[in-house]
């Protein structure tokens, strides 16, 4: 009784010392999808849709609709594929590909709101079709209704696609680990703590009686870590017993472990008068223990504890975990987030699976490695289980979304994998079953990908960005603590700031891809901070903060006012250029072209320095030609940054150039020296043909807008001019053929890595033979050094 009395007295210091810094452990609240209907014969009423159940992919499952404030389903007597195209398109999608019946995805709780529904198809709203009229039914839970819908969004429609596991009434919807100690929660990421629930009371404990470890895995996913430890009960329990003691004894404790009160306290705040260095160590323990749950019993496969089988307290709560404590787990981080060097040494990365195309860690497109070339897989039966094994392989928690249809973009190359069909249990997806590929089972438009549980960092409470048009673009500010322990937000030098840079402070907001990286922001509104605090940032574009980049020591800034400070336009979604490798290997040959037939190719400086010593017009030039065929296979179409009062008139060749440099052409020797180089513009950049069923947006004629589309390609023909890598001073010899697209990164791309290609070439002086064409990152690490035996070079500079 006494202890439940002074428990009271900590409770206020608990709300306002620890439970801001612990929301930020929380998994993000499950979004629903609200689509707006027409009015009803009961009146204005707005309905809401979702889908919901386990186990399914983000465009199928349970169909649920909120009405009069409660949430329920619809029965499947007379479903049809009619009735399912509207429900898809109040979901937001294009349409219905299928529906279910008897409760496929799970039975429902709550209303079954429609029964007998009888749609033609052409409705808006399934609330105009016919049925037996809202609540009338003689059905139960085991006829609830569910649709399949095409993996298309209708245009415009913003959805999280997060798949939402449904439990009863008691709704657990976020989990977190809180940790004991005050200096674990400066931590980042938070590994250990007590696991607490949230339901719509507040935050509540489990109890430890009959916790497994697979309990454990599950809620490690959650956090974002791919496997839990074994925790030292004891300790804690020997916390708890001390926390029970009266203050007194407390303090001789104190005293007894003084180095460690004192150095735990150097990192916290200041004690309030009257409270020992241990009491504070210790707060998060004194506190009163609500135990919302007493059993969980998952098997460990689950991607939320909400989908383990739990038993729920609903009478005295507080006294309903006989002789147990609240339920602690420790989890184990994956190689990107160990807090130590030594750690991530031994948390080795696997070498035979990647996500590509993603905008943040732990999403993207899953390429498998087989033999030595990087493929796809297919999204035939791809799920929840599956992706949570790719994502704990690759270091990352359970999956939150298992994506079809493409959605972070087409891959390249073989597809690997089809009807991958994983337990959960397994340590690698190469252990899951599955079936290999034919060339009629899959294309590139059904690639698989994901989005993992992550660990929270707090990155993005460290930068901002203000005084642009929308959140998705501003001035850059960044958190900077001043030598007397202030807290202040300054501004960046834009010198040498680019879309490397960008990308980074794009990621850590959680606000998707950089588009521009921008060095001047005088047309942006102007905020009270005007002080420069960091210049010379230079970043690889991979780093997950700004912290992590390079930046000058002290401050030096040529242009130190606010208008020429960094700034950002972020986007959700971004082009992918990749180069048809291929067609250069059957196009590639030598041409000797006179000099009086390339004076606009002077002009235009694509020919090798020596050219301007030559006889003109008598003599010619050596030129190795073939053709470029760039295709876009992104989510957004490609751009130049510049605008179009911008462009350069060439009268030359009679058109405007978007882009000062749109590609590097080079031959290299075997030792990475540049022998040769190719410079081209972008000479118009436009539509030359498209995938099946997408139409071209861009035509250079008649100065219209330049772009490639997504899903079309640009194809630069091998005897236009520029096309070609002057190669008149090249003696004969094995060289290496390399194409790099966007070179500078001046538009926003998803993936820059598929952006250079290579070949093998040997030249005898007269003829020239190119093979082994491929894209920068098709093979294994093994074999790009035995193609290469140099190391690789893209920035198109003589070494």
């Amino acid at each position: 009784m006494e202890l439940c009395q002074w428990w009271r007295h900590i409770v206020v210091f608990l709300l306002h010392a620890w439970i801001p810094s612990c929301f930020a452990q929380t998994t993000p609240p499950v979004r629903l999808s609200p689509t707006p209907t027409p009015q009803t014969a009961e009146g204005p009423e707005t309905l809401k849709f979702r889908l919901s159940g386990f186990p399914r992919k983000h465009n199928e499952g349970r169909i649920e609709v909120f009405y009069k404030g409660e949430w329920g389903t619809i029965c499947d007597d007379d479903f049809s594929l009619a009735n399912a195209h509207v429900l898809c398109r109040q979901l937001g999608f294009v349409s219905a590909t299928g529906w279910t019946h008897s409760a496929k995805y799970g039975k429902g709780t709550g209303k079954i709101w429609l029964d007998n529904v009888q749609c033609s198809g052409s409705e808006r709203s399934v609330s105009v079709c016919k049925s037996r009229g809202w609540g009338n039914s003689d059905c139960t839970h085991d006829e609830d209704a569910g649709v399949i819908c095409k993996d298309e969004r209708l245009p415009g429609y913003v959805d999280s696609n997060v798949i939402e596991v449904q439990v009863d009434e008691n709704k657990v919807e976020e989990v977190r680990l809180r940790p004991v100690f005050t200096i674990a929660t400066k931590r980042m990421p938070v590994t250990e703590g007590v696991v607490e629930v949230k339901n719509k009371d507040g935050w509540a404990q489990i109890c430890d009686n009959g916790w497994t470890p697979k309990n454990s895995h599950v809620v490690c996913g959650m956090m974002g870590f791919p496997h839990e430890k074994k925790v030292n009960k004891n300790f804690y329990k020997h916390l708890r017993k001390r926390s029970a003691e009266p203050k007194s004894k407390v303090k001789v404790t104190a005293a007894r472990q003084e180095p460690k009160a004192k150095a735990i306290s150097k990192t916290s705040t200041k004690p309030k008068p009257g409270k020992s260095a241990a009491a504070k160590r210790l707060y998060s323990e004194r506190q009163k223990n609500h135990f919302l749950v007493h059993s969980v019993a998952c098997l460990g496969t689950e991607v939320h504890l909400a989908a383990c089988p739990l038993e729920f307290n609903y009478d005295n709560a507080t006294e309903s975990c006989p002789g147990g404590m609240p339920a602690v787990v420790s989890c184990v981080p994956g190689p990107l987030y160990a807090q130590s060097t030594v750690m991530r040494k031994k948390l080795k990365m696997p070498s035979t699976i990647r996500l590509k195309g993603g905008a943040k860690y732990g999403e993207g497109r899953v390429e498998v490695l087989k033999g030595s070339e990087w493929g796809t897989i297919c999204d035939d039966r791809w799920n929840l289980l599956s992706a949570s094994v790719v994502c704990r392989e690759l270091g990352f928690g359970s999956a939150k979304e298992a994506l079809t249809g493409a959605r972070m973009g087409q891959g390249l190359g073989p597809i690997h994998m089809n009807e991958v069909q994983c337990t959960g249990h397994e340590r690698s997806l190469w252990n899951c079953r599955y079936k290999n590929i034919t060339a009629e089972d899959c294309k590139h438009t059904e690639d698989a990908s994901l989005r993992c549980n992550v660990p929270y960092m707090g990155f993005e409470k460290t930068v901002r960005i203000l005084g642009g048009r929308s959140r998705y673009e501003g001035r850059v500010e960044v958190l900077y603590t001043e030598t007397n322990g202030t807290l202040r937000w300054g501004l960046i030098c834009g010198e040498g700031w680019g879309t490397e840079e960008a990308m980074v402070v794009c990621r850590q907001l959680g606000l998707g891809y950089a588009n521009h990286g921008l060095q001047e922001t005088w047309y942006w509104d102007s905020s009270n901070v005007t002080e420069m605090v960091m210049s010379g940032v230079k970043c690889t574009g991979d780093e997950m903060s700004l912290s992590q980049c390079q930046h000058h020591r002290t401050v030096n800034c040529q242009k130190a006012l606010a208008r020429f400070s960094a700034g950002v336009i972020c986007s959700e979604t971004a082009s992918d250029l990749v180069l048809n490798a291929p067609l250069v290997q059957q196009t590639t040959y030598i041409e000797d072209r006179p000099l009086h037939m390339l004076y606009c190719a002077a002009e235009e400086d694509c020919l090798s320095k020596s050219a301007a010593k030559a006889n003109w017009p008598y003599g010619h030039r050596r030129l190795l030609r073939f053709s470029s065929q760039i295709h876009n296979i992104g989510r957004a179409d490609f751009r130049p940054k510049a605008g179009r009062h911008s462009w350069v008139w060439h009268a030359c060749h009679g058109h405007y150039h978007s882009m000062d440099i749109f590609t590097h052409y080079d031959l290299m020797s075997a030792n990475g020296t540049k022998v040769a180089e190719g410079h081209k513009a972008s000479f118009c950049l436009e539509d030359s043909d498209c995938d099946e069923g997408v139409s071209k947006r861009y035509e250079c004629a008649n100065f219209g807008e330049q772009g490639i589309t997504v899903g079309c390609w640009d194809l630069y023909r091998h005897d236009i001019d520029c096309q070609w890598i002057d190669i008149s001073d090249v003696k004969p010899g094995n060289y290496i053929l390399q194409v790099v697209i966007n070179p500078n990164y001046e538009v926003a791309e998803s993936d820059f890595t598929n952006n250079a290609m290579k070949c093998n070439c040997k030249y005898d002086g007269h003829r020239i033979w190119v093979h082994n064409c491929h894209i920068g990152d098709a093979f294994s690490e093994e074999a790009e050094k035995k193609f290469e035996k140099y190391p690789g070079q893209l920035n198109n500079q003589i070494s």
